[in-house]
């Protein structure tokens, strides 16, 4: 049984981890301010961002949907795994030994671990069986499609043999078990026991985005394979084929600088994107591109500010142009300008690199298409317009299109597009599409779908937009935030001082820190807060740590502190950081000082002159008060 890990190690591990590498592996950061970075929560679906990670601090929180905690809780959160295991997984990471308690070893059979464990073993003995006799027909479909031994190495594409039990034989002599295996997806179950999952095939590692195998993708070669062309991992505890996109692990630092993401259909087409420079590309993992898609891409994308690029390429084929439909029926949740990219031979990305090259590729991506005009171009096709009645239908189907064109001023140009392509009346057009704009969304002329861009998409039976939907989604019950608290000046300075004194209170100094938290604060949530920090200055260790001040505070007030510890200060460099700091906290004190001054004008003035002692008492306090404000202020 696992033991318990010394504390003393689960700090050092947390003090040698940037937890913004950690979150910047699922998340896209940007600067935020000073030790401030912020993205697009990966907790909960949102428009812009609201994810805020202080590095310095070591922590994260969403102003959104109110998650906050270390990098432990990130890890713990996002991949499922215990505090033991996300210790140990970032112990690994910097190369840190962990000592436990009680003579306890690693907990190496927890169970997600020990099926990535299994996973990445299997990775392994597929790519090592790629080179034997047998994997020829492997080796031979590769070559056909452009890619050499080094392609299959940088994918890391293995051959799973034509066998029943050669991977279930190799995983048990590295220690696993029947049911690990079972789980892990790699076998399969019958009435003789378990079997190989994968057998005669090519097979690709399915990795999530920080490059972990959680599944495999593989290729019928065999002409008495009587499976699916494609056979993919079911789902396990750690294979979602709704969320996992194949090559983002490769792709997503240049998705993040270069802010394009290129959607293709198959592992393939994700290889010969990558060898011909579109570094960006991507592919769903046996599933059509959906919401869950959609919401790890726009993380990774950082798309908040629709500067982005969506490309999709799709087969130019029936089944191509399906897919382009149900795209564009999700496309209004990214904030990013979605294109469609189509060779206009058809061909897929690995057939236009065979066929044209490198270039071609480039080139296709570089050539795409808006959405929105692939869309009105391809309903307008399916419509006889010869006739009248077939023009009146392709206008009624294509509107809605022209309608929901984020960029206004992009609709007045593609209305007139649309009543060239169809040769009626411009003003006939226009009304159609004012109409379109003022139905609720989802709905054709008439009252039904009939009609409508939406009914292109088949199984599309939600009701509203994707824009309503996406806007539904992206509001969720929020918790309280700092942000709610009353605007007046001197919340304003209790909540700014509060937030310097958590993160940089090194800058704001022993002595100003002690005055600070001797001042009356007239917010009681703030107060709270504020007596919290007091009682960690007033413990024998008097270190300020969010989490010794989170130990501090009731239950209910843990949330603020996090707030007020990840809340970017307003200063954009660290020339200005100390003066802010020291200068905002100095104004809280400066208060406190002026309150105190008014008690003692307001005693003074009710003191009996006669009382000669007390009399001059209160007007010697006035002045070493007075003098603690100049000094103070540096007068």
């Amino acid at each position: 049984m696992a033991g318990r890990i010394r504390q003393s190690d689960v700090e050092e591990v947390k003090a040698r981890t940037n937890i913004a590498d950690i979150v910047g592996e699922h998340v896209s950061l940007k600067s935020a301010g000073v030790g401030s970075l912020k993205g697009l929560c990966p907790f909960h679906d949102e428009r812009s961002p609201s994810f805020h990670v202080r590095p310095q601090l070591g922590y994260y929180h969403c102003f959104g949907c109110g998650e906050s905690g270390d990098v432990y809780s990130f890890l713990q959160r996002m991949d499922h795994v215990s505090f033991t295991e996300a210790v140990e997984r970032l112990a690994g990471r910097v190369g840190l030994e962990l000592h436990y308690e009680d003579g306890g070893q690693a907990s190496d059979h927890g169970n997600r671990a020990r099926l990535l464990a299994a996973n990445q073993a299997a990775a392994e003995f597929f790519v090592e069986r790629l080179g034997a006799p047998d994997a020829e027909v492997g080796r031979r479909f590769l070559g056909e499609r452009g890619f050499d031994a080094e392609a299959a190495r940088r994918f890391g594409v293995g051959f799973a043999p034509k066998s029943w039990d050669a991977l279930t034989d190799h995983l048990k002599g590295r220690g696993f078990t029947t049911e690990e295996l079972a789980a892990s997806g790699l076998v399969s179950q019958g009435d003789r026991g378990v079997y190989d999952r994968f057998r005669g095939r090519l097979v690709w590692p399915i990795r999530d985005v920080t490059g972990q195998t959680v599944g495999f993708g593989a290729r019928r070669l065999l002409a008495d394979d009587q499976g699916p062309k494609y056979l993919n991992t079911p789902e396990t505890a750690i294979y979602h084929k709704a969320q996992v996109l194949y090559g983002l692990d490769l792709a997503k630092r240049d998705i993040a600088k270069t802010h394009r993401v290129v959607v293709v259909e198959g592992y393939t087409d994700v290889m010969a994107c990558h060898l011909a420079g579109v570094t960006t590309a991507i592919a769903t993992c046996g599933t059509s591109f959906g919401v869950d898609h959609i919401k790890v891409l726009r993380r990774v994308l950082g798309d908040d500010s629709g500067i982005g690029e969506v490309v999709f390429t799709f087969d130019g084929d029936a089944a191509g142009q399906q897919a382009a439909m149900r795209a564009f029926a999700e496309e209004q949740r990214f904030a990013a300008q979605t294109f469609v990219a189509v060779a206009p031979d058809g061909l897929d990305p690995c057939d236009l690199r065979l066929a044209r090259g490198d270039a071609a590729v480039r080139s296709l991506v570089d050539t795409r298409t808006p959405m929105f005009e692939f869309v009105i171009r391809h309903t307008v096709a399916r419509y006889d317009l010869e006739t009248v009645e077939g023009r009146v239908s392709a206008l009624r189907a294509a509107a809605p299109a022209v309608a929901d064109i984020r960029d206004p001023a992009l609709r007045p140009g593609y209305t007139r597009e649309l009543a060239r392509m169809l040769g009626l009346e411009l003003a006939e057009v226009e009304r159609a599409v004012r109409s379109a704009a003022s139905r609720p969304k989802g709905t054709a002329a008439g009252g039904d779908r009939r009609g409508s861009v939406a009914s292109a998409a088949p199984g599309n039976g939600q009701q509203g937009s994707p824009r309503d939907q996406a806007a539904a989604a992206d509001a969720p019950t929020r918790p309280f935030s700092i942000t709610d608290l009353p605007n007046d000046p001197s919340t304003r300075l209790e909540r700014d001082a509060l937030q310097v004194i958590l993160q940089y209170p090194d800058a704001v100094g022993a002595d100003l820190l002690r005055h600070a938290i001797d001042c009356r604060f007239g917010n009681a949530t703030l107060a709270v807060v504020r007596d919290a920090v007091a009682s960690v200055l007033a413990s024998p260790e008097p270190a300020i740590r969010v989490d010794r001040v989170v130990e501090e505070v009731p239950a209910p007030f843990s949330g603020i502190v996090h707030q007020l510890a990840v809340a970017p200060v307003p200063q954009r460099s660290e020339a200005e950081l100390a003066a802010y700091v020291t200068g905002v906290v100095s104004a809280l004190v400066d208060r406190e000082l002026l309150r105190q001054k008014s008690e003692l004008l307001g005693r003074l003035q009710r003191a009996d002159r006669a009382d000669t002692a007390t009399y001059t008492a209160l007007q010697h306090a006035l002045v070493d008060l007075e003098r603690d404000r100049r000094a103070l202020r540096g007068d």
